[in-house]
Formats: C-alpha cells, sequence, structure tokens
C-alpha cells in the first residue's frame, strides 16, 4: 500500500503544500479545499504534539490531501508514532551529516534494516510491516552551514526520500537575519546548491517557502515540493484583506 505523498509525487512535477502550527481540524481540510497538494504538521516550532498530530491525521483519512509532519530529530520513538497514526511521511529538522540521515531513515524502518519498534495505530493501513515502511517518506531538512557541507553525502543516504531547505534558519547560519532568506545573493545561492544535489541524486528537492511569491521563485528554480503558507499566516493574510476591502467600501460610502 503506498501513500498519498508517493502517489501525488509520481504524478505531478510540482507539488505545493500548506503548513500547520495549531490544533485545527479546519486548516488542512481548506488547504485540501483550496487545491494544494500537501499539509504539514510543525511538531518542532508548532504548539502540536503528536498526539495532536495523530487526531487530525484521523480525521484526515477521508480528505483529499497528503501529509508530512516536522520533527526536531531523528528520535524513533515520535517517528514512529506518527507514522503508525497514518503520517505518509516526516522532516526531519536540523540534519547536519550523512549520519544523521542514515538515523532518520532507520527510524522509519523496521528490523533488520532499522530500529523503528511495531505497533501500528491505523486498521485501515493494515499491518503487514514492509508495506508500512514502504508507504513511509523520508525528508532531511538542510538548514545550518554545516548541513550544507555534507549536502552531497546527505543526499547519498540509501532510503531518503527528499531534502527540504529550512530558508530562514540557513540564512541565520549564514550571519544573516531569516527575513534575508529570499533576498540576499549569497543565501539563494546555497538554496539553489542544495537543489541542485538533491536533483543529482534522484531526489525531491523541497523549501518552506513561507509565500506565494517565494515559491514562485523557487518552483522556477527547479524546487518540486514547495511549502507556502501557514494556517495562521493565511488567516491573517485573508482576515486584512477582507478588512481592508470593508473600510475601502466605507470610505466609498462617505463620500
Amino acid at each position: 500500500m503506498g501513500s498519498r505523498l508517493q502517489d501525488v509525487l509520481a504524478a505531478k512535477a510540482r507539488l505545493w503544500g500548506g503548513w500547520i502550527v495549531g490544533p485545527t481540524v479546519i486548516g488542512p481540510e481548506e488547504y485540501a479545499a483550496a487545491g494544494y497538494d500537501y499539509v504539514g504538521f510543525d511538531v518542532q516550532h508548532g504548539y502540536l504534539t503528536d498526539a495532536d498530530v495523530a487526531l487530525m491525521l484521523r480525521r484526515l483519512e477521508y480528505v483529499p490531501i497528503a501529509t508530512v509532519v516536522r520533527l526536531p530529530d531523528a528520535s524513533p520513538a515520535p517517528i514512529g508514532r506518527v507514522l503508525d497514526a497514518g503520517a505518509d511521511g516526516v522532516v526531519i529538522a536540523m540534519v547536519e551529516s550523512a549520519a544523521d540521515a542514515a538515523a532518520a531513515v532507520a527510524a522509519t524502518r523496521y528490523a533488520p534494516g532499522g530500529v523503528r519498534s511495531f505497533g501500528p495505530l491505523r486498521a485501515s493501513m493494515g499491518a503487514d510491516p514492509a508495506a508500512l515502511q514502504a508507504r513511509a517518506s523520508v525528508f532531511a531538512m538542510i538548514e545550518t552551514t554545516r548541513g550544507l557541507a555534507a549536502v552531497d553525502e546527505i543526499c547519498g543516504v540509501d532510503g531518503l526520500t527528499g531534502i527540504y531547505v529550512g530558508p530562514a534558519d540557513l540564512a541565520l547560519s549564514m550571519g544573516h537575519r531569516p527575513a534575508e532568506a529570499f533576498t540576499r545573493r549569497d543565501v539563494l545561492d546555497v538554496i539553489l546548491q542544495v537543489q541542485r544535489a538533491a536533483a543529482q541524486a534522484g531526489l525531491v528537492s523541497g523549501i518552506h517557502a513561507a509565500t506565494g511569491a517565494a515559491g514562485h521563485a523557487m518552483a522556477q528554480n527547479g524546487f518540486g515540493m514547495i511549502t507556502l503558507a501557514s494556517e495562521s499566516q493565511a488567516l491573517r493574510r485573508g482576515a486584512a484583506a477582507h478588512l481592508a476591502e470593508a473600510l475601502g467600501e466605507e470610505a466609498g460610502d462617505d463620500r
């Protein structure tokens, strides 16, 4: 049994994603209705536990959108829990070496090829270990200068699905402000270096773009999996647009 993420990766050259940072049942469904290909749940920076994620994944069983979960490191237990709950894949933060990437892959694989403990939670996913581990996609985040220096070795790790760039932390590690990630030429150069390394290794190249404009630019530069706004950013933008529209109409009524 494959996953929705694997299906859409096979069907499309470019995927667009939304991001979830808080416990919500509305956000993922709205992203699906808007035509997004996947949604990411942020257990690293968001206000989410893996228990929150498990509940939201259960609600999304019949919603046509793929799912990934970002975790702060390659600890096997949290990775196993979100995969057991039905996540299509994991995005592992702060990968800085081939050993880090190999640990992430191992956490999604059962013995003898990995260290994942067997404990499926979703009856609809079955209980075949080979099928369960085959559906788990693994992305290694490159977001530091140490990770950048090891990107070719990281891309060579067997079992990785893709590389996922974290531009804000990458800019910080280079001595710049996070907001400069897509405006400084030196940061853009290394972002594109990571994309080329992933492409040469036959891996999916992903990035956290955070805005539609940045997402468009990264698509033009070859990235295949591009995360746009979080649900909080999308709500803020939509709320501001509604208010501006209302205030504009109100001003017009006064004339």
